[in-house]
């Protein structure tokens, strides 16, 4: 009986280690889109790129917005609440990355480049290709 219950001991001792140091969910399990889509209806077209760990999806947004912020949250693409520094987008493509919940957040680079401004204070530039990065 005591062989059986430290085997149980130390099966239950390796799953905690495991889910602890990498059992990670895969965030992908909860993305709307998986291919490059189309969203949105409009004049102007916005390449947006989602970045999860090791995988792309390219998004073309359809919008008569001039900031990307509103394009984001008009084709749904994005959620996210203002704050005290402009909108925080808290899900990109259904994937939640909230700081204080799982640790990671949305990070937005313009043509490789890591922005300067948030989404909502950036302007539409024809040609640019913005990506959203799940970060932690």
């Amino acid at each position: 009986m005591k062989k059986i219950t430290l085997a149980l001991s130390l099966l239950l001792a390796l799953l905690t280690v495991f889910s602890a140091c990498g059992g990670e969910a895969d965030p992908w399990s909860d993305a709307v889109y998986t291919e490059d889509t189309t969203l949105g209806t409009g004049a102007k077209s916005v390449t947006v790129e989602v970045a999860v760990n090791d995988h792309l999806v390219t998004f073309t947004l359809k919008t008569d917005a001039d900031m990307l912020g509103a394009a984001l949250l008009d084709t749904g693409l994005c959620t996210g609440e203002n704050g005290d520094y402009g909108l925080y987008i808290k899900t990109t493509n259904g994937i939640l990355a909230d700081y204080d919940v799982n640790g990671h957040y949305w990070a937005l680079y313009i043509d490789g480049a890591y922005a300067m401004s948030g989404a909502d204070t950036t302007e539409i530039v024809e040609g640019s290709v913005y990506r959203l990065s799940y970060e932690k």
